[in-house]
Formats: structure tokens, C-alpha cells, sequence
């Protein structure tokens, strides 16, 4: 079988795609995978080091407001639809899978033309604008939400497969996560993450829950990843209210966390962002959240996506026009961690939200794909 995936500019876009083509290199024994991208996303970078083949192809995302750059964009769509067309043509892939993203659009498109059997992937409630177009071109949609079913072709085109993880965040043991990082097994412990990049607001959150316990002494660890960009900058926040962390090893502040799997794992409760991704992994390890939407993504995407599990009682959330407005983010953390029941009932409707067996799912959808476009061929 020959694998054709593209999508990308976010890691969003790209993990969902990584592992959906380790899953099929699992189960077929005689496959072939290329991935098609850009060469400014960050798939440019994960996917060779991954050990899979990438294709880069030209190809810009529109500006949303009227631009004269935009004319600039069109060109390169013509050209990336020429390359698209030779990939496609030289590849000859057996199905094609888009993981969301621009770069998807012309892959998906031209591979609909040629009569390859296609499938897109949404990570989001709210889909994007690339997956809204090509929704009409796919012979299938995978969603991760029910609640993106309203915005995608009734019938059995739009199917529920969930987010696709890596097993890591299904099996990873809190108590054994808890040692490996150097914290006490028995202590209640938080942990706070904001992206790659960091998120301002969710560190200045942090800080002051980090000071909060320090001061008051209380007996809460907590593991917080500041975002590469922001480390410098939250540390000598503490050093300015006198706080040397090497003094307190129950609070970890790190720039970024490796092993995501491990850090989720440890935590009794996760303060985090609410893209699809963390999302993804947080419900796979089957924690309680706080989620802090991004209030600047397309679409206010983000709250969406963080209200879908505030109505299934695996989270609460908080805007950040709540934290700049005087309400009391450590107050929030502390009542939760000191309700058990509750972060018991949140634990339980968290691990139920997330699919065991997402990136199967959809394995078995492409499988489906292939299998008939093959007995259709031979008729």
C-alpha cells in the first residue's frame, strides 16, 4: 500500500498525521508513506526525524482581511497544485490523508480529481477553514469531537474516531511519573503547561500559585513548563519576590517538557491551553483540567474546544478576560484539589472522553477507502 499524508504548519496538524502513519507501518507489512508539507512548517522539521519521506510543496495560507499579499498567495496555490500533481502522479498513493492545515488543500483536491480515495481528519470542534472546503472533495471526514458533526456532511461520510496519541499517555502510571521526576508519590500536584511557546497569561497564573504555596507553605508540588521563549522571563519574576526555586523541590519550573506523557501522568490536576493536541493527551491519561483558551486563534477555536469537555464535566474553564478581571486563579486550584469527590468524577468523565483506539479508527476507515476503490477497480 501506498500512503500519501499531508498537512501541517502546527504540531496540531502534524502529531494526529505522525501517528496515524506509524499505526498503518505497524499493521501493513508492504506500505510506503511519503508526507507532503511546507518548508516553514514546523512538519518540515518533525516528520524526516520521525524517519518518514517528506515532499516539500508551495504553498501559502490567505489572509483573512482583504490584502494585496493575497494575490501573492494565489500564485503560490497554482504552483503548489502543480506540485501536488506531480507527486501525486509520480507517488501513484492508494489513499490520501490530510491532517488539516493550507498545505492539505491542494493534496486533497488534486487527489480527489485523479479519483484517489481521500481522507481528512478534524482535531478541532470548530473545523477549519481548509477542512470546511475539502469536507466537500473527501470520500471521508474523521472528527475528534461529536459536536463537529453539525458542521460536516450528514450520513456515514463523517465518522467519530477521536484524536490519535501515542500509547504512552494511555499507560504511563502516576505513581512511577511521580518518582522518575524527582516528586513524592503521596503529595497532591499540579501541573501547568502553556505550548511550546509558552502562554503569558497561564505563566502569570502560575507564578502566582507557585508563590501562593511557597509562602503559605503549602503542602502541593507542582511541575510548570514556561514555553522556551518565556523562561528567562518567569524566572526572574521569582527572583523578584525573593523566591529561589532550587530552595523548594516541590515546585519544578522547566522551559519545556520532553516527555508530555510522563509530565500528565504525575498530576492530580492539569492547567493548560485548550488545543486539540493537549487536549487529546490530557483525556487520554484520564485527567482533571483547567483549561485557559487561547483568545487568539482563528475562530476562538480554542474554547470550543475547552467548552466540549467543560460539558462533559472532565474540566473547568477560565477565559482570560476572567484572570485580568480580579477572580482568583489559586483560590479555583485550591478548591478543586481539596474536593476529592469531585476531582474524582472529573478524573472518570476525562478518560472517557478520549478513544482508546482513535488512531485505529481511522487506520480502519482508510483500510475501508482502499478496499473498495480496489473492488471497484476490478469490476
Amino acid at each position: 500500500m501506498r500512503v500519501m499524508i499531508t498537512g501541517g504548519g502546527t504540531g496540531g496538524h502534524i502529531y494526529p498525521g505522525i501517528a496515524i502513519a506509524k499505526h498503518i507501518k505497524e499493521k501493513v507489512e508492504d506500505v510506503k508513506i511519503v508526507f507532503v508539507g511546507t518548508k516553514d512548517g514546523l512538519e518540515r522539521q518533525l516528520v524526516p526525524g520521525e524517519g518518514f519521506d517528506f515532499e516539500m510543496i508551495r504553498v501559502k495560507g490567505f489572509k483573512r482581511k482583504i490584502s494585496l499579499e493575497n494575490i501573492a498567495v494565489l500564485k503560490e496555490l497554482i504552483l503548489g497544485l502543480g506540485d501536488a500533481k506531480r507527486f501525486i502522479k509520480r507517488f501513484k498513493p492508494h489513499v490520501v490523508i490530510g491532517t488539516g492545515g493550507y498545505v492539505s488543500g491542494p493534496v486533497i483536491f488534486i487527489a480527489s480529481l485523479y479519483g484517489i480515495p481521500t481522507l481528512i481528519h478534524e482535531q478541532n470542534v470548530l473545523p477549519g477553514i481548509s477542512n470546511r472546503i475539502l469536507a466537500r472533495f473527501a470520500d471521508r471526514i474523521a472528527v475528534s469531537f461529536k459536536e463537529s458533526f453539525r458542521f460536516f456532511p450528514k450520513g456515514n461520510k463523517t465518522v467519530l474516531t477521536g484524536n490519535p496519541v501515542r500509547k504512552e499517555f494511555f499507560e504511563a502510571s502516576k505513581e512511577d511519573s511521580r518518582e522518575r521526576l524527582g516528586l513524592k508519590t503521596d503529595v497532591p500536584t499540579v501541573l501547568g503547561v502553556g505550548g511550546s511557546r509558552g502562554a503569558l497569561r497561564i505563566n502569570q497564573a502560575m507564578v502566582e500559585l507557585i508563590d501562593d504555596i511557597i509562602k503559605n507553605r503549602k503542602n502541593i508540588q507542582v511541575i510548570h513548563s514556561t514555553g522556551q521563549n518565556q523562561y528567562d522571563r518567569v524566572i526572574n519574576e521569582f527572583g523578584g519576590r525573593g523566591i529561589r526555586l532550587k530552595d523548594h523541590p516541590n515546585v519544578k519550573v522547566k522551559p519545556y517538557i520532553k516527555d508530555m506523557a510522563q509530565a500528565i501522568a504525575c498530576a492530580d490536576l492539569v492547567v493548560s491551553r485548550a488545543g486539540a493536541t493537549a487536549l487529546a493527551e490530557i483525556t487520554a491519561a484520564g485527567k482533571p483540567a483547567v483549561l485557559i483558551p487561547s483568545p487568539y486563534v482563528t475562530g476562538n477555536h480554542q474554547e470550543y474546544n475547552a467548552r466540549a469537555l467543560e460539558k462533559e464535566g472532565a474540566a473547568v474553564v477560565f477565559l482570560e478576560s476572567q484572570l485580568d478581571s480580579g477572580f482568583s486563579f489559586t483560590k479555583a486550584v485550591y478548591d478543586l484539589l481539596m474536593d476529592k469527590n469531585k476531582l474524582s468524577e472529573m478524573e472518570k468523565n476525562s478518560r472517557e472522553i478520549a478513544p482508546k483506539d482513535a488512531v485505529d479508527r481511522i487506520y480502519k476507515e482508510v483500510c475501508s477507502l482502499v478496499s473498495k476503490a480496489h473492488d471497484s477497480n476490478t469490476l
